[in-house]
């Protein structure tokens, strides 16, 4: 297959490697001419340094030339660039193109997860149906450009697409899954790293086992909650894009938003940790929206409100646990 990369983040990089390693040809396309460069000259990415890229892999800068002809373009950049990237990229897509993304999140204002975004904007700039997938699951950029033993979700509507792109992506490492609940896979992708964000603050300020567990787990039942109010497959939050994706990010060293929570746990503010990690925390720009999301369906999630009110609110971590802690008790199955 001939693929197209969008995005030269960790991410893009370490699923350019594995998809030009299983013999696609692969074109890593950046915006930022330096990150490009960087590619060419040394071969790794700054943020992989023990991971080298694969020979053979195009380089490029112009988002024209880089769909140019592809048979899948995949979208790997911060979702609060998707729209102006994917309306930047539609015009020159030939028809037919499997249109992909591998960001998780979910858009202010519309509401709209990732794939929706896409829909959403090409169906503005052309005629033409393009069929989306959605790939998520527990996939550390860190362990897959090492070729670590993985498994990844690719979802679709139509489940053909969603096998085509999961035999693209599966070698003796990499196992694919598939799913036809395309909304749920994204809702567990982006609500899982803000309960990501509130287990990394519980460590942050000391707390043990216990307290993962307890957000862990009531954690994937605001995630099934907020899906089955949308319309999503209760098993799809039971497999890999759920509680498999939640558990990696919960506990992972290779958590962004485990790591930014821990900081915020520590006593620096968000604005503060997001520094000192240096990379995009999507579990912040999911905040807002998964709010409003929670309010629109009437669904009861407080361990996100609990993120919310000490990231936008200034809520001190110890106020927000004794508010979540001292909730009118209930039955575990309501």
């Amino acid at each position: 297959m001939k693929i197209a990369i969008l995005g030269a983040g960790t991410w893009g990089a370490a699923l350019a490697s594995l998809l030009k390693r299983n013999g696609h040809e692969i074109t890593l396309w950046s915006a930022l001419a330096n990150e490009i460069e960087m590619l060419k000259e040394t071969g790794a990415h700054k943020n992989l340094p023990d991971s080298k890229m694969p020979e053979g892999i195009i380089y490029e800068t112009d988002i024209k030339k880089a769909v140019f002809d592809a048979d899948t373009v995949l979208f790997v950049v911060a979702s609060e660039y998707l729209r102006s990237t994917v309306k930047v990229a539609a015009p020159h897509l030939k028809s037919g193109t499997v249109l992909a993304t591998a960001t998780k999140g979910i858009e202010k204002g519309t509401l709209f997860t990732m794939s929706e975004i896409i829909e959403d904007e090409i169906s503005k700039l052309r005629v033409e149906r393009f069929d989306t997938v959605a790939l998520s699951g527990p996939t550390h950029a860190e362990e897959v450009a090492k070729n670590l033993p993985t498994s990844i979700v690719s979802a679709s509507k139509n489940e053909e697409v969603a096998k085509k792109l999961a035999e693209a992506i599966s070698n003796d490492y990499m196992r694919a899954y598939t799913n036809t609940d395309i909304l749920g896979v994204e809702i567990s992708g982006a609500f899982k790293n803000i309960i990501a964000l509130a287990a990394g603050i519980t460590r942050g300020m000391g707390f043990g086992d216990n307290a993962l567990a307890m957000l862990m787990t009531r954690g994937i039942a605001e995630i099934t909650r907020i899906g089955l109010a949308s319309g999503c497959h209760r098993r799809t939050f039971m497999g890999l894009a759920g509680i498999g994706d939640l558990i990696v990010t919960c506990t992972s060293r290779h958590s962004r938003n485990n790591r930014c929570g821990e900081l915020i746990g520590k006593g620096l503010s968000y604005e503060e940790a997001s520094r000192e990690i240096g990379m995009v925390v999507e579990g912040y720009h999911a905040l807002e929206a998964g709010i409003a999301l929670a309010e629109k369906y009437g669904v009861e999630m407080p361990i996100t409100e609990a993120v919310y009110d000490v990231i936008m609110r200034g809520t001190s971590p110890k106020e927000a646990m004794k508010k979540l802690m001292s909730r009118d008790l209930k039955s575990e199955l309501g």
